[in-house]
């Protein structure tokens, strides 16, 4: 039987990367905003799950995962829906940064 390779998870805002065990090397590397899903599977929660759009590729991609128990699958996916939060916030503050700059911009034009 093939052996399921073994992988660390790192995830933050940015996105989530695949990093073998053994030789900490990045496996893949998957950018917040190409992931358009996440979920875990409701009859062995050990297992979850996300979608990603590849960004050199027309295609989407369904990364499925098993891990030792319930309460690791659960925290994975609790992070992976913290990080979409921080992305979105972050993008907001940086959306209000530049339209601040463009309004007060537009203000300084119609200085007569």
């Amino acid at each position: 039987m093939h052996k399921v390779p073994e992988i660390i998870l790192s995830i933050s805002w940015k996105g989530i990367k695949f990093i073998d065990s053994e030789t900490k090397n990045t496996v893949s590397e998957h950018s917040i905003h190409n992931i358009s899903y996440s979920s875990q599977d409701p009859v062995d929660q050990r297992v979850f799950a996300y979608i990603t759009k590849e960004t050199d590729a027309p295609n989407s991609y369904c990364h499925v995962f098993l891990v030792h128990n319930k309460r690791v699958a659960d925290e994975v996916v609790l992070t992976i829906g913290q990080a979409f939060e921080v992305a979105y916030q972050k993008m907001m503050k940086a959306r209000a940064k530049i339209s601040a700059a463009a309004f007060e911009q537009h203000l300084e034009e119609q200085v007569i």
